[in-house]
């Protein structure tokens, strides 16, 4: 998580920023608070503030909430500032840390601030369930492989069993092995040193060992390189990687948790996906069911998503009517809970009435017998390109989104929206989503 120190923590700022990186934070520095809103506005993804106790903290929330942002606020100083800390906690900071900054109760602070920002939302018996098994192997230090569509929440139930676990004040860093060029994902792994290769001015450190302590997520591991994955299972097994261009082994203490959208068994009898490799990541496996299947948490986490995008877009919160509570419930959702956040934000920004009604979700309508009528005489490629253009307007643009509900990697349909674009068909501009 980033992390924005502000003021000079009575000569403690040093401390407290290794202290935080330490337990995985990556720091920014502002002396004044106007400086921290500066770089707040910027659209840094901040998700915790330090905040020097002698500063105006009243007007520096008072400051945030006017700009709607969403980011939590703690207090530091010395021992005797208690008048101070009680007033600051009044103005809403979350937590008081007492300088010089204690280890424990830094990483104590950043746990909670993680679990507040990446909170697992659910209303549904079977994601409780769920829950209650990834609470229960948590704690140890086995590999988790993590399965089910797109879209279904695997990040946010990897970042529970971080939560969770003896790591929980590490770093959680996460790999998307689709979205990454199989030429980049090697060095993005296991990091480089200066000069292996042209380009390489600088030794890198890879996300092996940025998580060494931690936990690393391998988002999408069946889109990884059939060599890749060799050096994945010895990383594993032997706690060690080699960075590219390196003349010894590194020493790494990471777990590991793995998703994929694909059935691994499958990969493994095509010859796509190492079968030592599945077993070594199989320790523990969890599937999380499509959204459809477990409807109690639809309507929940709706509501989430309005609040959220109605704070966000400075908007008035609105319930949804009746019609449109209906239409959620029965819509199938192949884009699952990211189709849902997609749709709700959309929603948000579209609706004009006192409620949110059917009109602003836009959920498509199922083909009936007579529109299937247009295919025929279509080639299969131009239904699919028609297929993807209709899929990217109904995400707004949001490639990642789009994806997901075709079930197909971004790296997939980035190539496929190049091809169109370079056979002339006018392609939907990327949204900042």
């Amino acid at each position: 998580m980033e992390i924005l120190i502000v003021g000079t923590l009575n000569g403690q700022i040093g401390a407290a920023s290794r202290i935080a990186m330490e337990q995985g934070g990556q720091v920014l520095l502002a002396d004044q608070a106007e400086k921290a809103l500066e770089i707040l506005r910027s659209g840094k993804s901040v998700e915790l503030v330090m905040m020097d106790v002698k500063l105006d903290i009243a007007r520096f929330i008072a400051a945030l909430d006017e700009a709607r942002i969403n980011v939590l606020v703690v207090a530091c100083g010395v021992a005797n500032d208690t008048s101070l800390a009680v007033k600051a906690i009044k103005a809403g900071a979350k937590e008081y840390i007492p300088l010089p900054p204690d280890p424990e109760l830094i990483g104590a602070v950043l746990a909670a601030a993680t679990r507040e920002n990446h909170a697992l939302i659910y209303g549904d018996k079977k994601t409780e369930e769920i829950l209650k098994v990834a609470k229960q192997i948590a704690p140890s230090e086995a590999s988790v492989l993590l399965t089910g569509s797109s879209g279904t929440g695997k990040e946010v139930f990897s970042r529970f069993i971080h939560d969770n676990s003896k790591r929980a004040n590490k770093r959680f860093v996460a790999v998307n092995c689709a979205a990454i060029p199989e030429t980049l994902l090697e060095s993005e792994l296991f990091g480089y040193e200066k000069g292996a290769f042209t380009g390489a001015v600088a030794r890198r450190i890879g996300k092996f060992e940025e998580a060494s302590e931690g936990t690393l997520l391998l988002d999408e591991i069946s889109e990884m390189d059939i060599g890749i994955q060799a050096k994945l299972l010895r990383a594993i097994q032997e706690k060690e990687i080699d960075r590219i261009g390196g003349k010894a082994p590194i020493k790494v203490n990471t777990r590991i948790i793995a998703t994929s959208n694909r059935n691994l068994e499958q990969a493994v009898a095509a010859g796509t996906f190492r079968q030592d490799l599945y077993y070594r990541l199989n320790v523990i496996s969890l599937n999380i069911p499509d959204l459809k299947d477990r409807p109690g948490d639809i309507l929940v986490l709706a509501k989430h998503f309005i609040k959220k995008y109605s704070e966000l877009n400075g908007l008035p919160m609105k319930d949804l009517s009746d019609s449109a509570r209906k239409a959620l419930e029965e819509y199938a959702w192949p884009g699952n809970v990211r189709e849902l956040e997609n749709t709700m934000h959309r929603a948000v920004l579209l609706s004009t009435g006192d409620e949110i009604d059917t009109a602003a979700i836009r959920l498509p309508q199922a083909p009936s017998a007579e529109s299937s009528a247009p295919m025929v005489g279509q080639t299969m490629a131009g239904m699919e390109r028609q297929l993807i253009m209709d899929t990217l307007k109904h995400t707004l643009g949001n490639r990642t989104t789009a994806a997901q509900i075709l079930g197909i990697s971004i790296r997939t349909l980035r190539n496929k929206l190049k091809q169109y674009q370079d056979e002339g068909f006018d392609v939907p501009p990327a949204s900042m989503g």
